[in-house]
């Protein structure tokens, strides 16, 4: 038994991207005051509970990864673990991660990442990524779960930054996910997924990244305007998100859309990245909102008006 097969089928860099935006939540929410215990506790159920729903889809996807040039030499693919073997230590480490967050966290926390995990793997992996060109519409809410939950473990309430969070990260999502499907169109041909460039051709997708990228940046500057992130935060979000929003425009033009689309997505993962580590560091003391005003706070929120005519 390689040891390593294991590490290799939870998908680690899946878990530290999730890790990092688990902890701009997280960090948003304490406003400095770190729980330390918790903070480990979280992180570590979080990771735990996201490397059972990469196990669980490595399981589901054997067959069309197979297909792929892309994945074709994962684990399970090659033989190297039996699905049995797979299906249990997934279930192993899932349970691990809701048992610590049950103990450590809070009721809301749980229901947040066991909503996310429910979206990856049952509605997500099991059937829309295979079905529907809105998979990755609806797949992109399990991607916004850890930093809810972060954020909701210190702060046990659902408020306005916590809806702006769940914005910000489905949101990216979106014009990530598209890129990925543009610069690698050959295996998701092949393997017959129907993601918007394949079902709808590279044209469709480059005029959702577009309007996805202005969303999101709209969605992220909320933080500042409502007083949960101060100006540093402003300042990179407003510089990066308009300079992805130029990178996004520009591919109307461009020569190689799979040059084009593999540089969105670089930026992609660079953006939200950067805006994990500001809103950690750069929290306001004084937030607009409070844990039931959500309503009254969008209506002082010009933004929010402009967000949801978009997305409309």
């Amino acid at each position: 038994m390689d040891l390593r097969n294991y590490l290799r089928v939870a998908k680690p860099g899946i878990v530290l991207g999730n890790l990092v935006s688990a902890g701009g939540g997280f960090f948003l929410a304490s406003r400095g005051h770190i729980d330390v215990r918790l903070l480990l506790a979280t992180a570590l159920g979080i990771s735990l509970v996201v490397a059972s729903g990469c196990v669980f889809n490595n399981v589901i996807d054997r067959d069309i990864d197979g297909r792929m040039q892309r994945t074709r030499n994962r684990v399970l693919v090659r033989g190297l673990m039996s699905p049995a073997a797979a299906l249990a230590y997934g279930a192993l480490l899932g349970l691990a991660g809701f048992a610590l967050l049950y103990r450590a966290t809070n009721a809301l926390t749980v229901a947040i990442v066991l909503f996310g995990f429910v979206v990856y793997v049952g509605l997500y992996s099991l059937y829309l990524k295979r079905n529907s060109v809105y998979g990755t519409l609806v797949g992109s809410l399990s991607g916004a779960a850890p930093p809810l939950a972060g954020y909701c473990a210190v702060s046990n309430h659902f408020d306005l930054g916590a809806l702006i969070l769940l914005l910000i990260f489905s949101l990216w999502q979106m014009p990530h996910s598209y890129a990925i499907a543009i610069f690698r169109l050959q295996d998701y041909t092949a393997a017959a997924i129907p993601v918007l460039p394949v079902a709808r051709g590279v044209g469709a997708a480059k005029k959702q990244i577009v309007l996805y990228v202005a969303a999101f940046l709209m969605a992220a500057l909320l933080l500042t305007a409502g007083r949960y992130t101060g100006f540093d935060y402003l300042a990179v979000a407003a510089a990066m998100g308009g300079y992805w929003l130029h990178m996004a425009w520009a591919g109307r033009k461009a020569a190689d859309d799979r040059v084009w689309a593999r540089k969105i997505f670089v930026f992609s993962i660079l953006i939200i990245t950067a805006l994990s580590v500001m809103m950690s560091v750069d929290f306001s003391l004084h937030p607009l909102a409070q844990p039931h005003s959500i309503g009254g706070v969008f209506s002082r929120l010009g933004g929010g008006h402009a967000l949801v005519a978009l997305l409309s």
